[in-house]
């Protein structure tokens, strides 16, 4: 589990110890990972679980994240899944957001997934089996007010995702890409510190997820060989009105998708209409109290 010492990463680190894996927590700060590691080896159903903490940054060096990935396997044997939930995330306008953060943005969101995916899956090839989980955001489905530099790098998952998805079929291995909503994280709290106004109320239209919760989900639907993964009615909603041609799991998935799409459709625009309502409101406000300063 990449990103695994916090969060998302830690609870379904957590869940999958339940069920009796061996576990292997990749972050960068090791303190926080030795933390992580005695807090999961509570939960242990055998004496034989083991929890391998590596302090290692998935974003920079290739060969470092291959070798270390290397150093795993020997210890603990081959992966039987990879769950990539390193991120981190910038809210802010646009032309307010440091020209570096976009480039940082994508390498450890994207690249920090490619990385460690791409330093497995040879191996999983050879042995017919493995999960590969990419672990997106609502924001990975719909680009909203604040996120111009982190939604383009959650909705590069979802292509990474489907590629790879076609590529490693036939080799028994599945893809799975989640999509959790606002979740309750130290990260989310984080970033809502910065959260423009019109971020922060667009958010508020729908509630926030406990972490638990969401990585029960997502462990589900990795080990169920799902392609998609959603949280509740408005992560449901955004995954049939997104599905394109993204792979499908079952005949059932794709007929709910036929059947729901046009509905779907028609509570989206509504929702879409008020997140843009807000946006103009937020606007006038703004340039109301400008210009009431400028008189003064």
């Amino acid at each position: 589990v990449t990103g695994g010492s916090s969060g998302i990463g830690k609870c379904i680190a957590i869940e999958c110890y339940k069920q009796g894996a061996f576990i292997t927590l990749i972050a960068r700060d090791e303190n926080k990972l030795l933390q992580t590691k005695k807090e999961i080896e509570k939960y242990s159903v055998n004496d034989k679980q083991v929890v391998l903490c590596i302090s290692v940054d998935v974003s920079k060096d290739y060969e470092q994240v291959e070798n270390v990935l290397k150093q795993a396997q020997e210890k603990l044997g081959p992966v039987d899944m990879l769950v990539n939930c390193a991120g981190t995330s910038v809210t802010g306008k646009f032309e307010d957001i440091e020209v570096n953060s976009f480039e940082r943005l994508m390498a450890v969101n994207y690249l920090g997934s490619v990385y460690p995916s791409r330093a497995v899956i040879a191996t999983m090839k050879e042995r017919r089996m493995g999960r590969i989980v990419f672990v997106s955001s609502q924001a990975g489905q719909l680009g909203l007010f604040g996120y111009t530099a982190y939604s383009p790098t959650k909705f590069a998952l979802r292509g990474l995702a489907e590629a790879l998805q076609m590529e490693v079929k036939p080799y028994n291995i599945y893809v799975t890409v989640a999509y959790p909503p606002d979740t309750d994280t130290p990260g989310f709290a984080e970033e809502s510190k910065t959260k423009p106004l019109e971020t922060k109320l667009i958010s508020e239209t729908s509630s926030v997820c406990q972490a638990e919760q969401v990585a029960r989900v997502i462990v589900k639907d990795a080990i169920q060989g799902n392609f998609n993964s959603s949280v509740g009615s408005d992560g449901y909603m955004l995954s049939i009105l997104t599905s394109g041609m993204s792979p499908v799991t079952s005949i059932t998935e794709g007929l709910q998708q036929v059947v729901c799409m046009g509905i779907f459709r028609i509570v989206g625009l509504f929702y879409l209409g008020s997140f843009d309502s807000i946006v103009r409101h937020c606007m006038m406000q703004r340039e109301k109290s400008e210009s009431a300063d400028k008189t003064e």
